[in-house]
């Protein structure tokens, strides 16, 4: 049928098809409501001083960048790259190759005819970074986190969460129908408190992240899985600011802290020190495993990884099975940073993570002295409300393998140069 017939057909019988002016009044004026409720919204977020801008970069992720409206390189110390490898030549090359062999994407899910070899392979090389039974990859650690909780318990069971979890993470208890109770922040004490409320239930589930990615503090798991164990509680750990270089092999928190074997389920990222690309996964007891891959909607409705993040993730994880080279690089960077920081004056929150939390408390000043960071060629962003808690703004700094010494010299010798303009530091 041609476009003109099908035209010829719509046209309204008896006025059946033709919307009443009421109506149509009634439906702009619902829409000029709603325009006028959302500006404002966005005006309030522009007085606070929390109105985010998306800077935009015009070259490959790494350790220096090139920005928009700036000239020359600039230092970026805000990236979850922490290896380095987002812009890797071997990673890179092995994203062209999984291009060329197994195409742009596979327009399907994964049960229907969306897994390839290269998916498998993936899932298996993660089990065994992890030292655990099996893995499901996801679109996003977002998505692992919110396909787990309504899968793995329900009514009878509990949920007991740290107070400052990442937000999905609480997206994700959310959805299920467990019992839910928080702990304060990293409090044994209070922990344990809430596991002798939850005695009652079936099961029990301690869910926290291995390290706080606004604070870059580090989840007390040895205290967490003694009362786990002594409350009869599995543990659970977000490991998407650990994985590939906290450990002596860079494994995580769980490597870190001594107790891989006490932590049984890990949910973590390939979007940040596993190549920089896309991607989440959950890795535990295979029976869950299998479980997830059955009911796990994230995963059920949502297309697979395209081939070419599935081999720059496997490259990355590649040259850690490797080598724990890179990973333990970190350190030194970290406290150089941190000491340099602490010894002019300011305030860096967190212990030896490479997240390294510039504590300002004004939201305002946060993002000033960010913008007069970039005119000193340092890429940093201010983090306020309701990113962060109210009254806690902060430049967070992310250091990288891929910063020199040099790199992290000039970082901070701009903080000081700011920190003097706005009163921060003497």
């Amino acid at each position: 049928m041609s476009f003109t017939k099908a035209v010829r057909l719509l046209k309204p019988v008896h006025g059946a098809l033709r919307p009443s002016v009421s109506g149509l009044y009634r439906s702009y004026s619902a829409v000029a409501h709603a325009r006028d409720l959302l500006e404002t919204e966005l005006d309030s977020i522009r007085v606070a001083g929390t109105w985010k801008v998306e800077r935009v970069i015009t070259s490959k992720q790494g350790p220096r960048i090139h920005v928009d409206g700036s000239t020359g390189g600039i230092l970026n110390f805000c990236a979850n790259n922490y290896l380095g490898l987002s812009s890797h030549p071997e990673v890179i090359q092995a994203g062209v190759e999984a291009l060329q062999t197994y195409g742009a994407g596979l327009s399907s899910v994964r049960f229907i005819c969306g897994t390839q070899d290269l998916h498998k392979n993936l899932e298996q090389k993660l089990a065994q970074f992890h030292e655990r039974e099996d893995c499901i990859l996801y679109a996003s650690c977002f998505d692992a986190n919110a396909g787990l909780f309504e899968v793995l318990l329900g009514p009878d069971d509990a949920v007991l969460s740290d107070e400052l979890n990442h937000a999905s993470i609480i997206d994700g208890i959310r959805l299920c129908r467990a019992k839910r109770l928080r702990y304060k922040h990293m409090d044994l004490s209070d922990l344990e408190t809430k596991l002798k409320e939850a005695q009652s239930s079936r099961m029990r589930l301690v869910v926290t992240d291995g390290v706080f990615s606004m604070d870059g503090d580090v989840a007390p798991l040895s205290g967490i899985c003694d009362l786990a164990e002594q409350y009869g509680a599995m543990v659970f750990i977000d490991e998407c600011h650990a994985t590939g270089f906290l450990g002596t092999r860079g494994r995580g928190t769980d490597e870190l802290m001594g107790v891989m074997d006490r932590v049984q389920i890990v949910n973590s990222t390939l979007g940040k020190a596993l190549g920089g690309a896309a991607g989440g996964y959950t890795v535990g007891p295979k029976p869950l495993i299998d479980l997830l891959r059955q009911r796990s909607r994230p995963y059920l409705f949502s297309n697979s990884l395209p081939p070419p993040v599935v081999g720059c993730a496997m490259k990355a994880v590649d040259l850690l099975l490797a080598s724990n080279e890179i990973a333990q690089s970190m350190t030194a960077k970290t406290m150089r940073f941190r000491n340099r920081m602490t010894a002019a004056g300011f305030t860096i929150a967190g212990t030896a993570h490479p997240i390294c939390p510039v504590m300002l408390g004004d939201a305002r000043l946060a993002s000033l002295m960010a913008d007069d960071m970039l005119k000193l060629g340092v890429y940093v962003i201010g983090f306020s409300y309701p990113v962060v808690p109210k009254g806690k703004a902060r430049i967070r700094v992310q250091i990288s393998a891929a910063h020199t010494d040099d790199d992290i010299d000039h970082c901070v010798d701009a903080f000081i140069q700011t920190g003097r303009k706005h009163g921060v530091v003497s």
